[in-house]
Parts: structure tokens; C-alpha cells; sequence
């Protein structure tokens, strides 16, 4: 894992050594509400300001912090950097990005190459603290979910910033965390899941009978008893490629959005974006569903409602059901939030004609989506987009600006 990965990176281009800088990566800092996507450890220490703080939580009177925006770009490139590292060590195939900021490497095969496992996380630390000056921790295990609990629970801790924990370990490492959410995979509801049954740490749900945790929680309770045992039997190189069930897009808007035409062009765009998705997988949709949140200061809070439609993967053919789902269930209220998806996908098969329309236009409108997708896949989102984007209210020009939400 790279330590406070984004934070980091800005400490580097800008000399700073990254163990002792104060600095904060933070999206929308000129708000009170500003949130902190990644600290130093000093600021950790001294200010406990961590992921997930608050810009009014910053102490504004120490002089010595820094508060940088997020540049994604620029976070990206540098992982692609690290990535290039890890290639030297071990095949395109045994490695797994798990996040931008962590990494899973099977390095079974490099040992006559490299040396022993130790000489081969050391050299990875130097290689990336020399070229990249950035630091990194690691955790040892036989298996993916054995190393991700080492370096959980204890590699961060460490000076040299390395743990190994063994099969043989499991009662001296995983039965003694004393917290379930410190378990990759406890979340807090499954946490509390689990306390209502009387399971208050991984020693006692090590202990549960399997086909107790099964009947109670499914196939989730049986990969809990496994992972209480520190088993996993997930392989790097066979990668597992899911089905999507879905295509989806939200956005949280900048303000309150009283004119109804301005939702409706806002609506326009994410149906655009993610109907581009159905074509570059070549699948079409047959249900979609539009959930619009309103105002904070709304009596009401939105609503969620789902349609049947003929299966297609057409911009042109789905903006006009999702507009006709927002005309018929809007309530007038101020909106704040939006999200589109599409669901019961299927393969495309072939093009469905209706007798009762054009075919040739029908045609044409699929050759002309199918040719924007092609330039904007070569270009960006912005290099082609309807004239309604540059009205008041349109968020498509700015958020194609945008990596994973920020500013790139």
C-alpha cells in the first residue's frame, strides 16, 4: 500500500518529505463542508485529521498546513508509474490493482529470479522510494486475505512498514482483532449482523458453526467462517469478469435545481454517458429506473420509480422514456440529486425495427450514435455534445473535465 497515497503525491511535487509535511488532500475547500480524501501522518498525529474529515474540523491557525486540491491526472499517472515497478518483479497476470492506492502481487514464480520474499518486498520499497520518493507498506501472506489483514492491522504500524502473517498464525493474528470492521469485508452492517447473533469478535466467529452462519447470513456467512481461518482460495491470474446487472450514473448537484427544463438537460447527459456503455458492451437494457432526491429544505425527499421498455441501447430511444418517468412523478420541489440506470441487460442480438417507422432513419440514428461513440472514445466526453450543455443548469462540460469525480 502506498501510505496516504494522494497525499503523498502532492508532498513529493513539492519537495516536501511526506512522514513530516502537514498537508491535506481536499475536494471543495472553499466550503465548510470541504472533505479530506487523503492526510499526512502528521496530520493524523498531531491534528487527527484523517480521511473523510471536514474542512471546518481543520485547525485553520496552524500556519504550517497545506491544503492541496485533488488532481486525479496526476494520481493516476503516478500509479501507472508504480505499476511499471511491480512488472519487474512479477508477470502482468499475478498482479492485481485492488484500489489506486494498494496492490496484490503473487510473486510465487519470482524467487529465482529475485531472491527470497523479504529481498523482493525490500527491493520494491527502495525501487519506489528512490524513483518516486514515496513510501510504501506491505503485507506478506499464503493467500490475498492473509496479507491484506497484515497490512491492515499491522505493517501500517511498523517502521519498515512490513508484516507477514502465516497460516500457522491465525490464532496469534486474526482471532486476536479485536474489532470486526478492522476485517476487510466486515462492513458496519454486517458487523452488527453478526453482534446481534452474538459474535463479537473474530475469535468467537471462528468458533460458529458454519451451517449456523450459513442459514443466518447466506453465502456471505460461509465466507466469513472462512476468512475467520484465514482461508482463501482466490488466485491472481484467474481473473473473474462479472456480468454487469446493471448500467448506472448519479451525480449530487451544486445547488438546488428549481426550473424542471434544467433537470431535464442534466438528465439528457447521464442517459447519453451511460447509454454509450450499453453500446461499447454491446448489450441493451429493457427496465430503466430514475431516482431524483430534493432539497435538504424539502418537505418531501424525491422519488424512485422503474419502467418496462422495448430492449434497446439507443440514446435517442432511451432520453425519452427517463423524461417521461421524471414529467409524470415530479413533484415541482427543488432537485439536489439525480441517478439513471438501466437493468435486465442482455446481449444485443440484432437491430429491432418497428413497421410503423422509418427504417432507414432508424438505421441512420444508429450509425450516427455508434460514430459519436468512436470520437468521443478518441477525444473526450466534451469533443462532442449537444447545444443544450451550454445552457444554465448543463453539468456534462464540467464533470467531462473531471477524473472519478474530481477535478482532474
Amino acid at each position: 500500500m502506498l501510505n496516504r497515497f494522494f497525499a503523498s503525491v502532492e508532498c513529493v511535487k513539492r519537495r516536501l518529505n511526506p512522514l513530516e509535511a502537514y498537508l491535506v488532500v481536499m475536494s471543495n475547500a472553499e466550503r465548510a463542508g470541504g472533505l479530506v480524501l487523503a492526510a499526512t501522518p502528521k496530520m493524523k498525529s498531531v491534528h487527527h485529521i484523517k480521511t473523510g474529515s471536514r474542512m471546518y474540523e481543520l485547525p485553520t491557525w496552524d500556519e504550517r498546513i497545506i491544503i492541496a486540491p485533488p488532481r486525479m491526472k496526476l494520481y493516476l499517472k503516478v500509479n501507472a508509474m508504480i505499476q511499471a515497478i511491480f512488472r519487474r518483479y512479477a508477470p502482468a497476470e499475478f498482479i492485481h490493482v485492488y484500489s489506486i492506492d494498494e496492490c496484490f502481487l503473487d510473486i510465487t514464480g519470482s524467487h529465482l529470479l529475485f531472491g527470497s520474499t523479504d529481498e523482493i518486498v525490500r527491493k520494491i520499497q527502495r525501487d519506489i522510494l528512490e524513483e518516486l520518493r514515496l513510501y510504501v507498506t506491505v503485507g506478506i501472506g499464503d493467500n490475498p486475505l492473509l496479507a491484506k489483514l497484515a497490512l491492515d492491522n499491522v505493517a501500517k504500524n511498523r517502521p519498515d512498514g512490513i508484516a507477514e502473517w502465516r497460516y500457522e498464525d491465525v490464532p496469534e493474528t486474526i482471532w486476536k482483532i479485536k474489532h470486526l470492521e478492522d476485517v476487510c469485508g466486515i462492513g458496519h452492517r454486517t458487523a452488527a449482523h453478526l453482534k446481534r447473533m452474538g459474535i463479537f469478535s473474530m475469535y468467537q466467529l471462528s468458533q460458529t458453526p458454519l451451517p449456523v452462519l450459513k442459514s443466518a447470513m447466506g453465502v456471505i456467512g460461509e465466507q466469513l467462517y472462512y476468512h475467520a481461518h484465514g482461508l482463501d482460495y482466490s488466485r491472481l491470474n484467474e481473473k473473474y469478469v462479472p456480468v454487469n446487472k446493471s448500467y448506472g450514473k448519479s451525480q449530487i448537484l451544486e445547488k438546488d435545481y428549481h426550473i424542471p427544463a434544467e433537470v431535464e438537460i442534466v438528465i439528457r447527459e447521464m442517459v447519453e454517458e451511460v447509454a454509450m456503455r450499453l453500446r461499447q458492451n454491446h448489450v441493451d437494457t429493457s427496465v430503466i429506473h430514475l431516482s431524483i432526491g430534493y432539497s435538504k429544505y424539502s418537505i418531501k425527499k424525491g422519488f424512485s420509480h422503474q419502467a418496462k421498455i422495448p430492449s434497446t441501447n439507443s440514446s435517442h430511444a432511451l432520453i425519452p422514456h427517463f423524461l417521461e418517468l421524471f414529467r409524470r412523478y415530479d413533484e415541482r420541489e427543488p432537485v439536489r440529486s439525480i441517478a439513471i440506470s438501466c437493468g435486465k441487460i442482455t446481449l444485443k442480438a440484432g437491430l429491432q425495427l418497428n413497421l410503423f417507422e422509418d427504417v432507414n432513419r432508424t438505421l441512420n440514428h444508429e450509425q450516427l450514435e455508434v460514430t459519436v461513440d468512436k470520437i468521443r472514445m478518441r477525444y473526450g466526453f466534451k469533443s462532442l455534445m449537444h447545444a443544450s450543455s451550454l445552457l444554465t443548469g448543463a453539468t456534462g462540460l464540467k464533470r467531462s473535465e473531471m477524473v472519478g469525480g474530481h477535478k482532474g
